[in-house]
């Protein structure tokens, strides 16, 4: 397991991971609001996934409808909270690093919208079952969020196993 154990390689790896998704996140976003008409599917993976522009104030499953004010304070104590491990952290692996810098530039790619429109730009929609729209920033969030868990799982049961071998060879 590569431990990112040096601060400033913790924090540019965070930061790095975190930037890359939000300039894909923003850019995804833009091509949605330039090509797309609100409300018309586009196929894009026929039978699978479908582009459908269309600005939602609320979170997931327009949940919180008119409430992005809080969704953005929350995003803002999501990233905050992330930075200040990467930041107090003696050593991490670098798959955490890199996960917490994935749910980081989610978080401010819909914290972008958010403040600049009040709502979250959302354009791909799945064309074989009916689920809410979403866009780069939610599959962010929710990838990171997912291999994050698995993630510090592993990492937590590898630390308890090098915890019990180092008692072993002490005894």
């Amino acid at each position: 397991m590569a431990l990112a154990r040096s601060k400033a390689r913790r924090e540019a790896i965070f930061c790095l991971v975190a930037l890359m998704c939000v300039i894909a996140d923003q850019a995804t976003k833009a091509l949605a609001r330039e090509y797309l008409a609100p409300g018309e599917a586009v196929p894009f993976i026929p039978g699978l996934l479908n582009l459908q522009f269309t600005v939602n104030t609320g979170a997931a499953f327009s949940m919180g409808e008119g409430l992005s004010w809080l969704f953005a304070l929350i995003a803002i104590v999501v990233v905050v909270a992330l930075a200040m491990a990467m930041w107090r952290a003696r050593e991490l692996p670098t798959y955490l690093c890199v996960f917490s810098g994935i749910i980081a530039g989610g978080a401010v790619g819909n914290l972008i919208d958010r403040m600049a429109s009040g709502g979250v730009v959302d354009f791909f929609a799945t064309a074989f079952m009916d689920f809410p729209i979403f866009n780069v920033a939610d599959v962010c969030i929710d990838v990171g969020v997912v291999l994050g868990f698995i993630g510090y799982v592993i990492w937590d049961r590898e630390r308890a196993a090098s915890a019990d071998a180092s008692m072993e060879d002490e005894a």
